[in-house]
This record gives C-alpha cells, sequence and structure tokens, in this order.
C-alpha cells in the first residue's frame, strides 16, 4: 500500500504532519510521539531576532477548541539551528520550517540563513492574525502577498510553502496570488480571528483583545477552503484546521489537500498526529484501495 505523498520534489512517507505553534520541534513531544512515524515534523515560528510574543493571559479555552494569542514567540533563528535542527537530525522525518517576521527583510535573513541547513521546505507565515505589524499586510492583501513570496523564492534554496489566512473575502484570490508569484505549495488554513469576553470581570479573556480560534470549530470552514483552492491552482495543497482523527485527515485530502497538518488536537491528545498517520493506512487497506493518490481531490474528479 503506497501512502507516500510528494510535494515540489520532496516525498513524505506520508501525508501527516505537524501544524506550527503546536508541536514546538517535537521536543516536548518524545515520550508519545515516535517522530519517524511522521510524514514531516513543521516547526514553530522562527524569527531573524528572538520575540518575546505577547503578554498574558494569551490562551482561552472555547466550545470547540482554543483562541491563542502567542504572538509567535521564539527565540530566534541562531538558537533554533543549533538546538532545535539538532534534536531534529536525528529522526527520519522531513523538516519544514514555519518562518516569521515583521518585515520583508526579517523573512528574507530567515530564509537565507537557513539555505545550508538540512530543512527539507519553509513555510512562510504571513497569516497569523496575533502579530500586529506584517503578517496582517501580507496575508490580507493579494499584491502584498505577490510581492514577498515572490522575493522569497528569489532567496530561498528550498521549496517555499505559502501559508494563507483564512481571514480574508476570497481565499482563491489569495492562493492565486502565491502560485503566480512562484510558491511550490500553499498551506491552509490558518487560525480564525475570534474573541472571548469574561461577563463577570467586564473584560476581554485574552490581553490581546483578540486571538486565533483553532480546533474542530474551524474544521468545516477549513475543508471548504481547501477545496476551493483546489479548484483554482495546480501547485500542492497541505490542509490543516481542527483535524482530530483520520476520518477528519481523509476529508482534506478528498478535498483536495496532498498532505494534511494536525494542530490543535496536539495538546488535547498528544499521539493524535500518530493516531491520524494509522488511521489513514487503516482505511485504505478497509477499503481495498493500494494507493492513497487515488482518493486525494476524488471528489473533484
Amino acid at each position: 500500500m503506497k501512502t507516500s505523498v510528494t510535494i515540489a520534489g520532496v516525498e513524505f512517507k506520508n501525508p501527516v504532519m505537524t501544524a506550527s505553534g503546536t508541536f514546538g520541534s517535537g521536543m516536548e513531544y518524545g515520550e508519545f510521539v515516535d517522530l519517524n512515524r511522521l510524514g514531516a515534523v513543521v516547526t514553530k515560528g522562527v524569527a531573524n531576532v528572538p520575540w518575546a510574543g505577547n503578554p498574558t493571559p494569551r490562551v482561552a479555552e472555547v466550545y470547540g477548541g482554543m483562541l491563542n494569542a502567542i504572538g509567535l514567540q521564539n527565540p530566534g533563528v541562531d538558537v533554533f539551528i543549533q538546538r532545535d535542527l539538532g534534536f531534529l537530525e536525528q529522526f527520519d522525518t522531513r523538516v519544514i520550517v514555519n518562518v516569521c517576521g515583521r518585515t520583508v527583510e526579517d523573512y528574507l535573513e530567515v530564509v537565507e540563513r537557513l539555505a545550508d541547513t538540512r530543512v527539507d521546505m519553509l513555510e512562510i507565515n504571513v497569516s497569523c492574525p496575533n502579530v500586529k505589524e506584517g503578517a496582517i499586510a501580507f496575508g490580507q492583501k493579494a499584491d502584498a502577498l505577490y510581492g514577498i513570496t515572490s522575493r522569497i523564492k528569489k532567496a530561498a534554496r528550498q521549496p517555499v510553502i505559502m501559508k494563507l489566512s483564512p481571514n480574508v473575502t476570497d481565499i482563491t484570490e489569495m492562493a492565486r496570488a502565491a502560485e503566480a508569484a512562484g510558491a511550490d505549495a500553499i498551506s491552509l488554513i490558518n487560525t480564525l480571528t475570534g474573541m472571548k469576553i469574561d461577563i463577570e470581570r467586564r473584560k476581554f479573556v485574552l490581553a490581546n483583545k483578540t486571538g486565533g480560534l483553532s480546533g474542530p470549530a474551524i474544521k468545516p470552514v477549513a475543508v471548504r477552503m481547501v477545496w476551493q483552492c483546489a479548484n483554482a491552482v495546480k501547485i500542492p495543497i497541505i490542509g490543516m484546521g481542527g483535524i482530530a482523527s483520520a476520518e477528519d485527515a481523509i476529508e482534506f485530502l478528498m478535498a483536495g489537500a496532498t498532505a494534511v497538518a494536525v494542530g490543535a488536537m496536539n495538546f488535547v491528545n498528544p499521539y493524535a498526529t500518530m493516531e491520524v498517520a494509522q488511521g489513514i493506512e487503516n482505511f485504505l487497506a478497509g477499503h481495498g484501495i493500494e494507493d492513497i493518490h487515488e482518493i486525494i481531490g476524488c471528489v473533484n474528479r
């Protein structure tokens, strides 16, 4: 049975990845997850310099998921290369680094620092709703997305995935802009912008006021957007947003995603990624399917 998929010339043993920001670089999950069994580890966002992130409180539980306003806290690319990449080198899995920044130059600095590392692909985070500088402008305007994508593509040694925001009027316009600028793939969706108010304190629950909504509540929106983009562009799609089970992941594959990423569910069930990967295999075997490509995009055929 074939479960391997290829994105921009990079082969993955199976289509299951971690979603950026929910898995660190795998160190925290070492006792629960055999990273060798995953298609890829997608790291937390990495900037050119350390970021402190947003003030606390910055996480809140809501119906069907969670809000986060972490603000992409990270130690910077130098610590990341030495510590996180050093850790990941011991595993037989692909490594995708999520890159964040406030300006185009910030992104380019990280991309250039990663050029000679063992990183397999870059996922460019231009769509985090919790970072006031940069990300909103890049992720919600097609011309800005085109501009940053084209500049990163010129500088990058690795294939480039552009991570799209759902907080737009027309997701296909953004997908087409990324494709036209040379992106090798797109990933979607990032979190939806949400809010929670403490009615007893009459205050916002999050210090940032708004946060990114993730978890099962957003899955129907995510599946719809992946399907729309699969019918709008020819480059591969990595689907994410509320995946809690193999059945959820299979929906994304059938909608047209070549691979999937498991995010918020890692906080609820640290075994989630491995269970999704095994569940996909069980589904294929149970339906007599020899090659996973038989179901990828099948609703569009």
